[in-house]
């Protein structure tokens, strides 16, 4: 491939993968707040952001690491959460051409979030590697970025301000769970049962004495397998989703 193709295609990608940056720095600001107020430094909060990538892993993972509980608690959480990059991964691997290398493949994964994923599936053609360099290149640096913005802001802003704008990151998780609850009862009722589940390890006596890892780990299990027995997907709803 000469220079000029391989310009045009990282060129490209980097356009696509702008959009996803913007949206981002919100998430990721918020993120950054809320790991100030969980005690971390500025400069922790952005080194979690750059080697981890992924939202709801860091969000899990930070009070782990705040209270200081077992490496276990936080490799199982991890694994549960984030298992579904490894099944993107597989898939996304598909639709590379023959420029894509086995080292590009480790580093195209590292930033294989659900937009990446979901903007490289949806092209027409295979992508290539110089593509998918500039796709992932900008979330990358709007995650990181956002984070940093957000914990200087956490260290400058008046703690009742702080407090306030660490509710966003929830709001986030909110914002990504309502769609799909919406098109599939089965999805609503995870989410319900998974809700109830941690209500229930908040207040009840007993139960409350789980650490906030495993309460993750117990409730994810718990409520997906539940609901994959309970009404599961068949042939003819993934051939409508296909289509």
């Amino acid at each position: 491939m000469k220079s000029a193709e391989r310009s045009l295609y990282f060129m490209q990608g980097l356009r696509h993968g702008i959009p996803i940056c913007l949206g981002y720095l919100s998430v990721s600001f918020a993120f950054g707040i809320y790991t100030i107020n969980q005690g971390f430094a500025v400069w922790q909060a952005v080194l979690i952001s750059m080697v981890n990538v992924t939202s709801a892993g860091q969000l899990a993972g930070v009070p782990i690491i705040a209270g200081s509980l077992p490496f276990v608690e936080m490799a199982l959480s991890q694994f549960i959460i984030n298992l579904r990059y490894a099944l993107m991964s597989i898939s996304l691997s598909q639709k590379f051409d023959s420029s894509v290398r086995l080292a590009d493949r480790f580093i195209i994964a590292f930033v294989n979030t659900d937009e990446v994923f979901a903007v490289a599936s949806g092209q027409k053609n295979a992508v290539s590697r110089w593509y998918m360099f500039g796709l992932i290149s900008m979330p990358y640096i709007g995650w990181a970025l956002g984070t940093a913005l957000g914990a200087l802001a956490g260290n400058i802003l008046p703690q009742i301000l702080t407090n306030a704008l660490g509710i966003a990151i929830y709001g986030m998780f909110i914002a990504i769970i309502i769609p799909p609850a919406k098109k599939s009862r089965a999805v609503a009722g995870v989410v319900c049962v998974a809700s109830f589940m941690s209500i229930a390890f908040k207040f009840v006596p007993g139960l409350k004495n789980i650490t906030g890892g495993f309460v993750i780990i117990i409730c994810a299990i718990f409520a997906s397998a539940l609901f994959a027995l309970a009404a599961p997907i068949t042939e003819k709803e993934t051939e409508a989703k296909d289509e």
